[in-house]
């Protein structure tokens, strides 16, 4: 059992900072902006190019790491990732950072499924620990980023975001080789050429369309848009029809727990991309916070949520998951929704804190329930392809948020405050969302083939 939470550390690693830098580059957008420099929408595209890349393959990754083992795909994903963030470091204008954030998604896809695939692989028993471990990591990583974020900007450079990466992940990689067993699956799967072109292809369109809508005419994003809605309804289909191994299993989605929780975290994706930008151009461009200020304001949240998520773990072997996450949901709404009610210019943050905490608290009791929760029931042969799309449900909802609160922001970007305090709102109506989908989940036993 040791060994099981040393090979835990040593993924978690890696996860954590693959992760990070899902929000780390939130709070450097305003010196993005005059560093680079970059428009707006530029900068929306930093962020929503390495949340699409991550999340299109995954579904593909978590086959790959099936077939050919998932400790190498973690180490190709590690290696990938470590490289494109020092090309981060280095690009010299905004459509070079863009392609290196593209490739820095791609690598954090090849990872990410491995990570939950080795939890139910070193952990047959009490897994409800090992996932609040892990999505422990999830929750503090993805909050932390702006702490992280805003220390780095103001005291080495935006450049120095992704460039602290390489060392990191030179010592992810040595952990995984010294701590990580070399678990080879070897479930025989035949790669969907066809489902992986018309997901990304229909993906990008949509996120383009959403993103893009002050940048063209209404009849041209109308067209993009219909464009990837036509490309994903032909993606379905031909996952029905399919007469060899579909990319996406939709019986898989016969298991009602793993079709609401992956629903759920679509909804709680959406919300965490779509809060942190506005809340960060807020504290900074509004109330005048520095982004090292910004980074410590948002530290209490961090701290909660990292201790919170251990024990929601450990609660969800115990009582059903489904009635802490809804509570964890409830919470995070709570408190992002007061946030935007109550700001306004000038005011004290401190009034802001109660808020954050909330959030902190919320986020801290949903990661670990509802990924235990969402994939229980499941097949061992499916458990690759469940982590994979239970995975991209996620960052599927991160590139949606993300581009809705680019194109909100962008629509009334001469409002700044009232912009910022609409976007906020639309992660606590989303949440309410997916407390509704959360409820719809129930316990299911652990299938046995």
């Amino acid at each position: 059992m040791e060994k099981s939470w040393a090979a835990l550390f040593a993924l978690c690693f890696g996860f954590f900072m693959i992760l990070l830098d899902s929000t780390i580059v939130q709070v450097a957008v305003p010196s993005l902006m005059t560093g680079l420099p970059a428009t707006l929408n530029e900068v929306f595209w930093v962020n929503s190019v390495y949340l699409l890349t991550f999340a299109v393959p995954l579904l593909l990754t978590g086959r790959l790491g099936d077939r050919f083992g998932p400790r190498r795909l973690y180490l190709a994903g590690l290696v990938i990732f470590t490289a494109a963030s020092l090309w981060c470091g280095l690009a010299q204008d905004a459509p070079d950072l863009i392609a290196a954030r593209a490739v820095q998604g791609l690598g954090a896809a090849a990872l990410t499924p491995q990570s939950m695939a080795f939890i139910s692989y070193l952990f047959p028993t009490n897994r409800g620990a090992a996932m609040g471990a892990w999505g422990s990591v999830a929750g503090l990583a993805t909050i932390a980023g702006p702490v992280l974020g805003g220390l780095i900007t103001e005291t080495l450079g935006w450049e120095w975001i992704f460039i602290v990466n390489v060392p990191v992940g030179i010592i992810a990689i040595a952990l995984v080789l010294w701590l990580v067993p070399n678990w080879q699956p070897r479930h025989s799967h035949r790669f969907d050429v066809p489902g992986i072109v018309l997901s990304s292809l229909g993906l990008f369109a949509v996120v383009f369309g959403i993103q893009n809508g002050e940048l063209y005419d209404r009849t041209t994003i109308a067209a993009v848009l219909a464009t990837g809605g036509v490309l994903i309804a032909i993606f379905l289909w031909w996952q029905h029809k399919n007469p060899n191994e579909p990319l996406l299993p939709l019986r898989l989605f016969k298991n009602r727990t793993f079709s609401f929780g992956s629903l759920t975290g679509v909804l709680i994706g959406f919300a965490m991309a779509a809060m942190f930008i506005p809340l960060m151009i807020y504290l900074q461009s509004v109330l005048g916070m520095t982004p090292l200020e910004t980074g410590l304001f948002m530290g209490p949240m961090s701290v909660v949520s990292a201790i919170l998520a251990p024990f929601a773990g450990r609660l969800s072997d115990r009582i059903e998951g489904k009635y802490i996450i809804i509570v964890g949901l409830l919470a995070y709404a709570a408190g992002i929704g007061s946030v935007a009610v109550i700001a306004q210019p000038g005011l004290n943050s401190w009034a802001l804190v109660p808020g954050l905490l909330l959030c902190g608290v919320g986020i801290g009791t949903i990661f670990s329930p509802l990924s235990s929760t969402t994939i229980s029931g499941l097949a061992p042969s499916l458990i690759g392809a469940g982590a994979g799309i239970y995975n991209m449900s996620r960052q599927v909802g991160n590139v949606l948020g993300s581009a809705a609160a680019g194109l909100l922001m962008q629509i009334a970007s001469t409002e700044l405050l009232e912009a910022a305090r609409i976007t906020m709102l639309l992660p606590a109506l989303v949440l309410l969302g997916a407390a509704f989908t959360a409820a719809r989940m129930r316990k299911e036993l652990v299938a046995a083939h």
